[in-house]
């Protein structure tokens, strides 16, 4: 019999023995039901205070009855208690019922696959910040190492939903996909997207070929650690002499090869003896760094003097600018008083490249339009304020929004929504579905037509 039948069946002896105690009492010599419960229960636990009023000898021999059984029934409850406490206490799956109560109480907190030298590093910044989180390992060493550590984690296969689930997918915050297999984390980035849209994904890469699917697959952004190590040790080659400035070199040398280049300073360039800033403007650019005997002097300042023999890396700021220009990324407002609903659609849009700005309401939103002026908006039909018709009605009547695309975001069919949408100045009517990309599809291809 286990601990718990063994507690449930000493309890319900206790009471039975309790009741007919009184009930004895009672009967067999007339006391009053608070006298028989107390005798009672005198009696059950052998105190040893004196009787109420003087028994009867079928009083005794019941008294002598409750004594022997009485006392049983409680010596039997104390033993059931004591072992099932014990019990507890050296069962080993104790800690993890406990450490699953916890996780089922967090919420917008950070889900880290992996406890490998990555994960461990996220885990032990996280920890230092007071961020709440939870590691998810599958290695026995790992998970002894995260129990003395004292970390809340599940040992299980991150790429399995019931381990997500177990782990507050639900109502977690974001999410750091860092196993040690590129397949691993694809399939962990499926799994977390499709139980929650909103979540903020961070996905780990050992290569090239793997990052475009992990994006692909729900993640927003990639880190590689391989590759931002050799960016790093490129960088201080760069620039051993000035390391204070590595990040500079950095984010000169990140740009395209058409837009910064290395110029020779020799009898020919006519540079030799000039001032930094002088021979910027001759060669029209911007000179982030001179490489002078095999030493890098970075960000010079506009008064150094160039000699012969300098290298001088230069930036054209002009194509960087054009550049710039070209790429700048299209602006969208999306008007939707569900939380939930921006933050899905803020995501899907910037993951496709846009400027994503949002409202929560149509008043707010039909203002936000006049003042951006972007290339499109969505629009809910049904918000709490004003009706999406009205903000569609109130863009079109004003100058600033003529050339906005306009989409109607809806969940009603019925043909005359449709015909109203196109007298205020819709451009696209679209029924939402279950396909959350479907709109951002659709919006995309209207501006690459705009």
């Amino acid at each position: 019999m286990d601990s718990r039948r063994r507690i449930i069946l000493s309890v319900c002896l206790v009471l039975f023995f309790l009741v007919a105690g009184t009930v004895g009492y009672v009967f067999l010599e007339h006391y009053t039901p608070l006298e028989a419960f107390y005798m009672t229960v005198i009696t059950i636990t052998t105190v040893g205070y004196g009787e109420i009023h003087a028994l009867s000898d079928t009083g005794r021999l019941f008294t002598i009855f409750l004594l022997l059984f009485g006392v049983g029934s409680l010596a039997f409850a104390a033993s059931a208690f004591t072992e099932s406490i014990i019990e507890r206490a050296s069962n080993p799956l104790r800690g993890i019922h406990l450490m699953e109560k916890k996780i089922s109480r967090l919420e917008n907190h950070t889900i880290i696959c992996g406890h490998g030298r990555v994960g461990e590093e996220a885990a032990r910044h996280l920890a230092e910040s007071g961020k709440e989180f939870v590691v998810l390992e599958s290695a026995p060493d790992q998970v002894a190492i995260l129990k003395d550590k004292q970390y809340l984690h599940l040992s299980g296969d991150a790429t399995r939903e019931k381990t997500l689930l177990d782990a507050g997918i639900k109502s977690a915050g974001s999410l750091l996909a860092l196993l040690n297999s590129d397949p691993d984390n694809l399939f962990t980035v499926l799994t977390a997207r499709e139980l929650n849209p909103t979540l903020h994904i961070v996905a780990r890469s050992e290569s090239a070929d793997a990052e475009s699917k992990i994006l692909r697959a729900g993640a927003d952004s990639i880190i590689s650690p391989y590759a931002t190590a050799g960016r790093r040790v490129a960088g201080r080659i760069m620039a051993r002499e000035q390391k204070a400035h590595i990040s500079a070199i950095e984010k000169a040398t990140n740009l395209a090869d058409s837009q910064f280049g290395w110029v020779q300073v020799d009898e020919e360039s006519g540079l030799s003896g000039h001032a930094v800033d002088a021979a910027a403007i001759f060669l029209e650019g911007q000179i982030v760094g001179i490489r002078r005997d095999g030493k890098d002097l970075l960000s010079p300042t506009p008064d150094t003097s160039l000699a012969l023999g300098d290298r001088l890396l230069v930036v054209h700021m002009a194509e960087v600018e054009a550049d710039t220009q070209r790429d700048q990324p299209k602006k969208i407002v999306l008007i939707d008083d569900n939380p939930v609903i921006r933050r899905l659609y803020t995501r899907l849009f910037q993951k496709a490249g846009y400027n994503i700005i949002t409202a929560a309401g149509g008043r707010q939103g039909c203002e936000l339009i006049r003042m951006e002026q972007p290339d499109a908006a969505v629009v809910d039909y049904q918000l709490e304020d004003v009706s999406g018709l009205d903000v569609c009605e109130c863009v079109r009547e004003s100058e600033e929004g003529q050339g906005v695309k306009l989409f109607l975001f809806t969940a009603d069919e019925r043909a005359e929504v449709r015909e109203e949408a196109m007298k205020v100045g819709v451009d696209f009517v679209v029924l939402k579905s279950p396909e959350a990309s479907e709109i951002v599809n659709l919006v995309k291809n209207a501006l690459a037509q705009k």
